[in-house]
């Protein structure tokens, strides 16, 4: 287990950093450029744990993929290129991985089985199983296809329609892949709004989906054509320095090539109602995914309530939400949040755990968190649990703390941002 010592540090934060790319998309650009037909160029991918198991995944399918300075080089033939491993697919601490291998892995006629860490083995999957296994697809699993290891043997499948009973971009997105091979049309319907970047991609690569309100339509049999994609900068690493441009005194910072997509842009609103002195630039680029720079200074937050469809919307950010509103004036009510449970790790539980250490006055609730403002922090030892996002926010924390702050397993930190510490220390030091 590696720790790290992170000293109370009174100093502003200053300058920009080019925000590293989008996890989200960087896993399915490497999905879809394997899935369709020709040579796909990826460009700013981001190489961090989890998307490098997306490729390890791919290249024992059978797909040829290059990398080289956050460039991928992929060549695709189709959903039927993809030929069965010679070996189990560990997908490593990638729930995205899993979720929407597993959609792609049931229209096709061979045997797969997939691991993945210790926390994937405690991360439900049958949200996913229950609706391929409708499709046609045969699976199975620790209690009854519910966790891994998960062996899939796919084939002939029909469509769906179907509601989800979470609003999950992973789940939706895994039916969607399967529905692309299906026979006939796929409809799924959403309980609410959440992240539309396979919607976006699928059109990206020459193939036809209907977004209706809730409702997405999907044909079988359509045939994915190779593309160019450029990864915008991950609003979800952005949220982090975002978080501690307006908390840390005296602060004034660029975060450059921010993804904009309004299904993710949660986070801006909140800070928003919250006070935050933000300005953003948007660029006019043509890319099928918006992106722009946002200028973000230490301001004078206050407290919100933050609960409904804008949820699905900044479910990654809400950790470092959390801390920021730490340093609000008032409490900010975090509700309808119980898919924070089934991440990495229950985040509603480690959060409030790892935030008390450090002397915040915060509490769990059953969907949420009760965080009252205006807490004064202090030096402490605490964990990431193996989470990336909550060793980033403790990172971030650690600038707020009267006294040293000892971080264990920040390694964790590198499955979506690898050059974290790296950016950090940069602004520090301007």
């Amino acid at each position: 287990m590696t720790l790290l010592e992170l000293k109370s540090n009174k100093h502003k934060l200053t300058g920009e950093i080019i925000i590293p790319g989008d996890k989200s998309i960087s896993h399915r650009s490497v999905m879809f450029g394997s899935i369709a037909h020709g040579e796909t160029i990826v460009s700013n991918f981001l190489p961090g744990d989890d998307c490098l198991s997306t490729i390890s995944c791919f290249r024992k399918l059978g797909v040829t993929i290059e990398e080289e300075n956050h460039r991928l080089r992929i060549i695709g033939n189709g959903f039927e290129g993809l030929s069965e491993p010679n070996e189990i697919l560990d997908v490593g601490n990638s729930g995205t991985t899993i979720r929407l291998l597993m959609g792609i892995l049931a229209g096709r006629p061979f045997y797969t089985s997939i691991i993945g860490d210790h926390s994937i083995g405690k991360r439900p999957m049958t949200r996913v199983t229950d609706p391929l296994a409708k499709m046609g697809a045969i699976i199975d699993g620790r209690q009854n296809a519910k966790y891994t290891p998960i062996s899939i043997r796919g084939g002939e499948l029909n469509a769906i329609n179907y509601r989800l009973p979470v609003a999950s971009a992973q789940v939706k997105s895994s039916i969607i892949l399967a529905g692309l091979q299906a026979n006939g049309e796929t409809v799924i319907e959403e309980p609410a709004e959440t992240r539309d970047h396979t919607e976006r991609m699928i059109r990206q690569f020459g193939a036809e989906i209907i977004k209706e309100n809730r409702l997405i339509k999907v044909k079988g049999g359509q045939k994915l054509s190779a593309a160019a994609v450029h990864v915008p900068g991950d609003i979800s690493s952005a949220a982090f320095f975002l978080a501690a441009g307006v908390t840390v005194s005296g602060s004034s910072i660029v975060l450059k090539n921010v993804g904009l997509n309004p299904t993710r842009t949660g986070m801006i609103e909140v800070m928003k109602r919250m006070g935050a002195e933000l300005k953003i630039f948007e660029y006019d680029n043509g890319s099928f995914e918006p992106a722009g720079d946002i200028v973000v200074k230490t301001s004078n937050l206050k407290g919100t309530v933050i609960e409904g469809d804008i949820i699905p919307t900044l479910i990654d950010e809400i950790p470092i939400i959390a801390l920021m509103a730490t340093q609000a004036d008032g409490p900010t009510i975090i509700r309808n949040a119980e898919e924070l449970k089934v991440k990495e790790t229950n985040r509603i539980d480690t959060v409030v755990l790892e935030l008390q250490k450090l002397g915040a006055a915060i509490e769990a609730t059953e969907d949420g968190m009760l965080i009252h403002g205006n807490s004064k922090l202090h030096g402490g030892s605490v964990s990431s649990h193996g989470d990336h996002r909550i060793g980033m926010m403790l990172a971030i924390a650690a600038l707020l703390c009267d006294g040293e702050v000892a971080l264990e397993q920040p390694e964790a930190i590198s499955v979506s941002y690898p050059n974290f510490f790296t950016h950090l220390n940069h602004l520090l030091s301007e």
